[in-house]
């Protein structure tokens, strides 16, 4: 196996940290991580990848989340996003794969989703915000809190969190071929197992 040329989710993160400096870009960037890196592990057992090529197979899903709004802070404008990262990545050698799948997020760049990483990252970019902002109304701030049933009734509220397009929460969903159900159910868990990682676990109170 490859060592992956330092082309890890260690290195993924230094670079989301070094580009974005506002606390909560940083936490979606994770968020979106943990979530795309959670299809990978799917991905990889169907595919019948073990040991180490199982590992830098999800790697890759964990680092495209990472790096999917690197370059959003500083260069926001649909010319410029997610282009310049992009651009920088490529320079830097990171793997095509990921760099296809970051252009792929965003409609406006007219890259088509083919891969499997493709959709799992544009599946997972809208809906892990959505499940912070769900955790962070909760009094407790915990994503143990947040049920599915309860994401699919605020789904339908259009006054909460209505940035998040909840189009492509369902468009994501049907591209991986899975209900709506399904699909917060596999995100919720991979962000539940996480929940310290992203500043999600609320006051730790009894239960």
């Amino acid at each position: 196996m490859t060592d992956q040329n330092g082309f890890t989710r260690r290195r993924a993160l230094e670079l989301l940290q070094e580009w974005t400096k506002g606390e909560s870009l940083r936490k979606h960037g994770m968020a979106v991580s943990v979530c795309t890196e959670a299809y990978g592990v799917m991905e990889a057992e169907r595919r019948g990848l073990r040991g180490a090529e199982a590992a830098e197979f999800v790697e890759m899903y964990a680092s495209a989340g990472l790096l999917h709004d690197m370059d959003y802070e500083r260069h926001p404008s649909l010319d410029e996003h997610p282009f310049v990262g992009v651009k920088h990545l490529r320079e830097a050698g990171w793997p095509e794969s990921v760099l296809h799948a970051i252009l792929a997020h965003a409609d406006y760049s007219g890259t088509p989703r083919e891969s499997h990483l493709d959709k799992a990252l544009f599946a997972c970019d809208e809906l892990a915000g959505f499940l912070m902002a769900c955790a962070l109304v909760k009094p407790s701030k915990s994503i143990h809190e947040v049920e599915v049933a309860g994401v699919k009734k605020k789904m339908k509220d259009k006054a909460f969190a209505r940035a998040v397009l909840r189009e492509d929460i369902t468009s994501g969903a049907e591209l991986l071929g899975l209900s709506v159900e399904e699909h917060v159910g596999n995100c919720l868990r991979a962000m539940q197992a996480r929940a310290g990682e992203l500043g999600l676990q609320g006051s730790e109170s009894a239960g």
